[in-house]
Order: structure tokens, then C-alpha cells, then sequence
């Protein structure tokens, strides 16, 4: 196919997900390989911006998905009649440190890190789909073991955990964890504030 015939293949098959794709998924469909991929991909984020577009495609990771424009967010809200979502609680930000600076982990590392129990509010991340199950851990009872979702790099303005701001090494034995729990919980919640304010999360 040609170029623009792939955009197009592209940016039909985004719009009637909903969802993000797997980019091995997208090579597949459309026979490229994953630098062709992500060059059509790229062409078609600075076209929809440069033409000021009311829809935008962002990479989350290894996949692809189509969004609404964020400087058209209030106009849809007020459209859609959505809600802005409610921000996270202390103790859930948190807990969402936690596993966002140190997946994949169980809830009982949750749960020391933290010194209270996070049952309650691992079930809200969950509910909010900020955080998934990811398999088991291999010792006696096979607890569940969570990671972050697309959902939480969309909703902190973020296309991988590389962009995580940096958190300095710290064991849960070292006497810091504290310390650097506390400043990985004020970095997401500027993170937080600032996807609110000038992003929103994306309207798809």
C-alpha cells in the first residue's frame, strides 16, 4: 500500500477500535514493519497537529490510539456532559507510587511500603483502571501481582514509565523509603494537576 493509503487504513482501523492498538497487531494488518509503522504513525500526530485537528493520535507505549484534542476538552465535557474525574486521594496516590515506581508488586509489598492496609484503596486503582493484575508471584499462596495500565499513562500525560520523573534508589530496608515514597506521591500529583489543567484526559 501506499503511504497515504496506510494512513487511511490506519486511522480507520484507530477510530472504530476505541482502544489502543498493539503495534504488532498494526504491522500485521497493514504487512509493514514496525519502522514503517511508526513513521506513518508519526506523519499522521503531526498532520492532525498541524491542521489543528479535533483529534489526535498518541502512543502509549507499544500501541496506538486515537483521542480527542486536548484544547477542544471543555467544548466536548460541556457536549458530552462528562464529568471532570475526581483526583486521587493521599493514600491512593500513594499506593499508586508504589506500584508505579516498583512493578510489577503484590499488595502485601503495598501494604509494607505503606504500613497500612491498602485493600480498600488497591480496589479503587483497580476500578479506575489505574492499575491491573499481571500474573502471580511464585511463592507458596501465588498472590496477585499489579502494574500500572494505559489508562494511568493517559491520565498522567505520559507515553511510557520511562517518563516517570526520576525517584532515587531506595529499598524498602534502606530507611529511605519514606522519604522517597513521599517524594515519588508529590511527583504524581503535580503530574496529576498538570494533566488536568492543561490536558484533561482524552475525550475518545
Amino acid at each position: 500500500m501506499e503511504v497515504k493509503e496506510l494512513q487511511a487504513v490506519l486511522e480507520g482501523i484507530l477510530f472504530a477500535s476505541g482502544e489502543p492498538v498493539a503495534a504488532e497487531r498494526l504491522c500485521a494488518t497493514l504487512d509493514v514493519d514496525r519502522g514503517t509503522l511508526d513513521q506513518v504513525a508519526q506523519h499522521l500526530m503531526d498532520e492532525y497537529s498541524f491542521q489543528r485537528r479535533g483529534i489526535r493520535l498518541v502512543k502509549l507505549e507499544n500501541s496506538y490510539q486515537l483521542c480527542s484534542a486536548p484544547e477542544y476538552a471543555e467544548h466536548i465535557r460541556k457536549t458530552l456532559e462528562s464529568r471532570k474525574p475526581a483526583r486521587l486521594s493521599q493514600s491512593a496516590l500513594e499506593a499508586l507510587a508504589v506500584v508505579a515506581y516498583y512493578q510489577p508488586v503484590t499488595r502485601t509489598y503495598v501494604d509494607q511500603i505503606r504500613g497500612v492496609d491498602s485493600s480498600y484503596t488497591m480496589s479503587l486503582l483497580l476500578e479506575r483502571d489505574l492499575i491491573e493484575e499481571c500474573g502471580r508471584l511464585a511463592v507458596p499462596g501465588r498472590p496477585i501481582l499489579f502494574r500500572t495500565t494505559k489508562n494511568f499513562l493517559r491520565s498522567f500525560s505520559m507515553s511510557g514509565l520511562d517518563e516517570l520523573p526520576e525517584l532515587p534508589n531506595a529499598s524498602a530496608e534502606d530507611g529511605q523509603i519514606t522519604l522517597e515514597l513521599e517524594a515519588a506521591v508529590a511527583r504524581l500529583r503535580q503530574e496529576e494537576e498538570q494533566a488536568q489543567q492543561e490536558q484533561e484526559e482524552p475525550v475518545v
